[in-house]
C-alpha cells in the first residue's frame, strides 16, 4: 500500500456527523475564501449560505440550482435550469449562458474552475441512454464557450487537476469515472476510463457517481449516489477507501480547506418528508 493511501484514516474510524438538516435534498456544496458554506436545493431553486458561526440564510434564488463553484475572482458559477449562471459575491446575477452554437443547453450539472480564469461544466444531456448526449464545455476568461467532450452517458461531476493536466468526469449511467488529458484549456485528449466503481448490494438502491473533488494529495473523492458512500480513488484509479457518507442518496462533496481535513457531503436523509442534509467527515483523525 502506497504512502498516499496510508495517510487516509481507515473507513471504520470515520463516522459522518450531521451538520445541518434541511427541508429538501441538497447539492452543489462549495466554500468561499472566508469559510462560508454554500449549498443548492435544486427543486426549491435556492442557494443557501451557512456562515462559520452557524447562521443560515437564503443567499440567492436560481431556478434548478445544482453544481456550484467559486473562481479566483470571487465569482460564483452555478449549473442551473437549462443554463449556467454567474453571480457576484452578493448573489446578484451578472451573466447567464443558455446556448452553444445556437442550440440550447439541456441539463447543466456541475462546474470546475481552472487556473487560466475559465471553467468547465457538464451538460448531462437527454435521458436516452442508448444514445448518450452528455458533454463537457469550456468557458474562457472572456466568455468564449467551446464544446470539449461528447458522448458521455449522463455527464455529472467533474474536476480539473491542473498540475498533472487532467480532467475527471463522472459518467453516472455507466458507473465510472472518465479522464481526459488537458492539451489546452479548449482542447482535451481522447476519453479514457479512469475507474469502474463498485455496484450496489443489499440495501443500496443505485450506483451512480455524482459530484467529485480532489484532496491535497491528488486522491479523487466520488459522491456515490444510492450507495451511502464516498469512494476514494488514488492517482492510478485504484479504489482505496469507501467512507460512509451519512446518507443513501449522496450527491456532492467538498473540502472546507486546503489541508483536506474535513470533507463535507450533501444529499438526502431517509425521512418521509424528503429532507436533505449536510454531513461532515473528519479525515484528519476520524473524530467528530
Amino acid at each position: 500500500m502506497g504512502k498516499l493511501e496510508t495517510t487516509l484514516p481507515p473507513a471504520y474510524l470515520i463516522t459522518p456527523m450531521l451538520v445541518l438538516q434541511t427541508d429538501r435534498y441538497t447539492e452543489g456544496i462549495v466554500f468561499d475564501s472566508v469559510g462560508n458554506l454554500y449549498f443548492s436545493q435544486t427543486k426549491a431553486g435556492t442557494i443557501t449560505v451557512m456562515a462559520p458561526d452557524g447562521q443560515v440564510r437564503i443567499w440567492a434564488k436560481v431556478a434548478g440550482a445544482n453544481g456550484h463553484k467559486i473562481d479566483s475572482q470571487g465569482t460564483h458559477i452555478v449549473a442551473a435550469e437549462n443554463s449556467v449562471v454567474q453571480l457576484n459575491a452578493d448573489g446578484q446575477v451578472i451573466k447567464v449562458i443558455r446556448e452553444f452554437d445556437g442550440k440550447p443547453l439541456l441539463y447543466p450539472n456541475d462546474i470546475t474552475v481552472d487556473p487560466q480564469g475559465g471553467f468547465y461544466f457538464t451538460d448531462s444531456g437527454d435521458r436516452k441512454s442508448e444514445n448518450p448526449t452528455g458533454c463537457v464545455y469550456y468557458v474562457d476568461a472572456v466568455g468564449h464557450i467551446s464544446q470539449v467532450a461528447t458522448g458521455i452517458a449522463f455527464a455529472n461531476g467533474l474536476v480539473v487537476m491542473p498540475i498533472e493536466g487532467r480532467l475527471f468526469v463522472a459518467e453516472s449511467w455507466r458507473n465510472r469515472i472518465l479522464v481526459y488529458d488537458v492539451l489546452s484549456p479548449r482542447k482535451l485528449g481522447s476519453q479514457r476510463v479512469f475507474a469502474e466503481l463498485p455496484v450496489k448490494q443489499g440495501n443500496q438502491i443505485d450506483n451512480q457517481p455524482d459530484g467529485i473533488c480532489l484532496d491535497k494529495m491528488g486522491n479523487l473523492y466520488v459522491a456515490h449516489y444510492g450507495m451511502r458512500q464516498v469512494v476514494v480513488l488514488n492517482k492510478n484509479g485504484q479504489l482505496i477507501r469507501r467512507y460512509n457518507s451519512g446518507n443513501l442518496t449522496t450527491s456532492n462533496c467538498a473540502f472546507s480547506n486546503e489541508n483536506s481535513n474535513y470533507l463535507f457531503v450533501t444529499g438526502g436523509i431517509e425521512t418521509e418528508d424528503g429532507a436533505g442534509g449536510i454531513f461532515r467527515l473528519n479525515l484528519s483523525t476520524g473524530e467528530l
